[in-house]
């Protein structure tokens, strides 16, 4: 069983007030599903900008893509949270992910933990969040019956069973990261086994479950020399693959990248497909041609 594509873009540029509603009703105009805001240092800061994009556009949904979460004191994210779900009518994906930067918590000034104390974290999070949203007296209260639906970004396999237990949306990060930020991309083998054991760990909800993929990069025929050059670091060691194997890129022309996507939900069942903002105009033809499927 497949599910019906999907498509996001995730907004990363901090703008004026003025180009950010014209780059959201840009998104709403290419026929993207989703508008998403990271939630990095130096990017647009998550609610203020989701609550704009909501003002000023009418069918997109609106996603955190993701939330650093030990940053957030889960009860008062809840707050957050409900109460952007609540003045946008229901519009709101909640993704959360635990953090991988580094840079970013010494710049915060807070330590950085362990990456079993970031995934404590989250789950703790995940845990406080339902439980709030689940309670009729709780306030603000989310327009979406227990609160906006959850996307969790996993890619170990302890974060993929809190996934499995909690998430409407796994976010698969296509690859590891290092403290640095930098991810090494997966290949289609390493994804294959992480698909699968979040489907064996999804028991009756498999098939339920949306899976998302986050395209790094597209390259057209004449652009593939190029875009390798570009990778070089982020390569697995010892890599001797194609790089078409490379699970979050897409190489040639605009059908062939829409049949590797076909290929990539059968296989792996990635039905809701995300690119970073400088790809925004570039995937929007792979969008009509994959419409509706």
């Amino acid at each position: 069983m497949v599910l019906p594509f999907r498509f996001g873009v995730n907004l990363l540029s901090p703008v004026s007030r003025a180009e950010w509603i014209k780059k959201c009703r840009r998104a709403e105009e290419l026929g993207y599903d989703v508008i998403g805001v990271a939630d990095h240092l130096g990017m647009p800061a998550p609610f203020p900008a989701l609550m704009l994009a909501a003002d000023v556009t009418t069918r997109p949904r609106l996603n955190t893509f993701v939330l650093n979460t030990p940053f957030y004191n889960p009860v008062l994210l809840a707050r957050d949270v409900a109460g952007l779900d609540q003045l946008t009518d229901g519009r709101i994906e909640l993704g959360l992910g635990a953090g991988y930067v580094q840079a970013e918590f010494e710049a915060a000034g807070m330590p950085f933990p362990s990456p079993g104390e970031r995934v404590a974290h989250l789950e703790h999070a995940v845990h406080t969040l339902r439980g709030l949203f689940a309670d009729p007296e709780y306030q603000p209260r989310p327009a979406q019956p227990e609160g906006p639906p959850l996307l969790i970004a996993a890619w170990g396999e302890r974060a993929l069973r809190l996934a499995a237990e909690h998430a409407d949306i796994v976010a698969f990060t296509g690859g590891g990261a290092g403290p640095d930020g930098r991810i090494i991309l997966a290949d289609d083998t390493v994804t294959a086994k992480k698909t699968a054991y979040l489907r064996d760990a999804l028991g009756d909800r498999a098939g339920k479950v949306e899976f998302n993929l986050l395209i790094q990069g597209l390259a057209a025929p004449e652009e593939r020399d190029a875009a390798l050059g570009h990778i070089t670091d982020n390569l697995p060691m010892g890599f001797s693959g194609r790089p078409e194997d490379l699970t979050v890129l897409l190489f040639g022309t605009p059908e062939q990248q829409a049949d590797a996507l076909r290929r990539r939900r059968e296989v792996f069942g990635f039905n809701y497909v995300t690119v970073l903002e400088h790809n925004m105009e570039k995937f929007a033809p792979l969008i009509a041609l994959l419409q509706g499927e």
